[in-house]
């Protein structure tokens, strides 16, 4: 696998940390890392349709206490966006290879949603990579393709994801949390909104064929899985089962729909900063 990087200097606000550049077969990921340069380092990974800023509200606590990476996917926010479809494999070794470019031997991860489905491959075939694990908001399978096909083909056929974004957005929040906070909601509409075509649907076909359910017996890195007790997308029933067959992972409930770590910030952080305390080394 080809790999370069390149460094662009400071993400807005953070002094203390640099925006990374790095070629993977071609394609750039843009990479941002703050935090303390000695810390341990928690590798934080996006919802489809999302950028890195989706994990603005934990960045404050998160980066108090580790070396904080956050990346935009292939196909999303800065990233480039080679032909699709991508599969789970391409987007763990995307990973792999941002890993490498900062020189990591091994690192936490907390991925929601999709990006919890690149942790479970990580986990599965990098064990000697991933420290902890968080998997939030997530899924294994999806054992009918119809769901995503048809939202391919909307997609597709609308041109754009602007005009499904009220559609979207109603799955990744509650009613209660729309109404109540409409400022927290309108940039994660506006990510989805700007997310380009291409990528979205090559992301969707990863996750139309993904199927995680064997590798999970073997990860051995402690886990902990989070689950939105409102969450349509990927309901507690989906967490239940991974947490089934993960040896002794734990299963966190909050009280949010699918963008837990936005709908509730406060509890989010503190779920996975408890967790990862308790798991030290």
């Amino acid at each position: 696998m080809d790999r370069k990087t390149a460094h662009k200097g400071h993400p807005k606000g953070h002094p203390y940390g640099y925006v990374m550049i790095v070629d993977v077969d071609g394609c750039p990921l843009w990479v941002e890392v703050e935090g303390p340069a000695q810390a341990p380092v928690l590798m934080l990974s996006n919802s489809l349709g999302t950028d890195l800023h989706m994990w603005d509200a934990q960045v404050a606590a998160f980066a108090q206490r580790f070396r904080l990476v956050r990346y935009d996917r292939r196909g999303h926010g800065k990233s480039g966006m080679p032909p699709g479809p991508y599969t789970m494999e391409r987007l763990g070794r995307d990973a792999l290879a941002i890993a490498d470019g900062l020189g990591l031997a091994k690192f936490d991860w907390c991925g929601l949603s999709m990006g919890g489905m690149v942790g479970m491959w990580l986990a599965a075939h990098a064990p000697q990579r991933i420290d902890r694990l968080v998997l939030s908001n997530t899924c294994c399978h999806y054992p009918d393709p119809s769901y995503w096909n048809e939202r391919i083909a909307a997609i597709a056929a609308s041109g754009g994801l602007a005009s499904l974004a009220d559609r979207i957005v109603a799955l990744w929040f509650s009613p209660r949390f729309r109404a109540s906070s409409p400022k927290a909601v309108a940039p994660l509409k506006a990510m989805l909104a700007a997310t380009r075509v291409e990528g979205y649907i090559a992301c969707c076909k990863a996750i139309r064929d993904m199927d995680n359910r064997d590798i999970l017996t073997r990860i051995r890195a402690p886990t902990l899985v989070i689950a939105g007790r409102l969450d349509r997308a990927t309901p507690i029933a989906a967490a239940q089962f991974i947490r089934s067959r993960i040896a002794g992972a734990e299963l966190t409930i909050l009280d949010a729909a699918h963008i837990a770590n936005v709908e509730q910030p406060i509890a989010y952080a503190q779920a996975v900063l408890g967790f990862l305390a308790r798991n030290a080394a």
